[in-house]
């Protein structure tokens, strides 16, 4: 994947992934459940670790494209990801850079406008009203989680994805799933098992390479 798809990828996943249950407020008929729960969980967990397994599908690859690693994640500015099947990747994120570390090289970029921008759609002052707006949004319950399905209805963001499903676990409002369906031909579904909440996490845990 081009370096610049992946950040733009990387920036929703961001967003989402560091800000736990960011989405959860949608949908009339949901929203005053969701809501409160969404709340609860903001307050109680302010760091998470886990697993996360990613498959892309294309039409240019012969079959999907599973990469399995572990992450971390420390409020809404801090986030590390690292992938090591079938190959090591780092990546960290930290308040205003990102670092992609692969084959020994490390990319650096600034990406904290772009990041801060997708959570303001999606943050607890404004996101109802800015989701309504930029998106067509169904939500549905079953046992287990709450599913959210978001097609853009803006140029904004139709021009880079087809739409977005987030799936969250009912219990404890965390992150479960997320599909991003790109305008570049590739689907990516992230599942999440946060296994750790509140971890005290080493400082350099989310350390950076910034420009000089």
């Amino acid at each position: 994947m081009p370096i610049i798809l992946r950040c733009r990828l990387l920036c929703a996943v961001l967003a989402l992934l560091i800000f736990p249950g960011a989405l959860a407020a949608q949908s009339d008929d949901l929203l005053p459940r969701i809501w409160e729960g969404v709340q609860r969980a903001q307050q109680k967990y302010t760091s998470s670790c886990g697993t996360i397994t990613e498959t892309r599908t294309s039409s240019l690859l012969v079959k999907p494209l599973v990469l399995r690693g572990k992450f971390c994640s420390e409020g809404t500015t801090r986030f590390s990801l690292d992938y090591f099947e079938p190959s090591s990747m780092r990546i960290r994120f930290n308040e205003n850079y990102l670092n992609v570390t692969s084959d020994g090289k490390t990319e650096v970029m600034e990406i904290g406008k772009s990041v801060r921008r997708a959570q303001s759609y999606f943050g607890r002052d404004h996101s109802l009203g800015n989701l309504k707006k930029n998106f067509t949004i169904t939500a549905q319950e079953d046992s287990r989680d709450y599913q959210m399905k978001l097609v853009p209805r803006t140029d904004t963001f139709r021009r880079r994805v087809n739409y977005l499903v987030v799936k969250l676990d009912k219990k404890d409002f965390t992150l479960r799933s997320l599909e991003v369906d790109g305008k570049s031909g590739v689907n990516s579904v992230f599942v999440i098992d946060v296994n750790s909440m509140n971890p005290n996490l080493p400082a350099d845990a989310f350390e950076v390479y910034k420009p000089k």
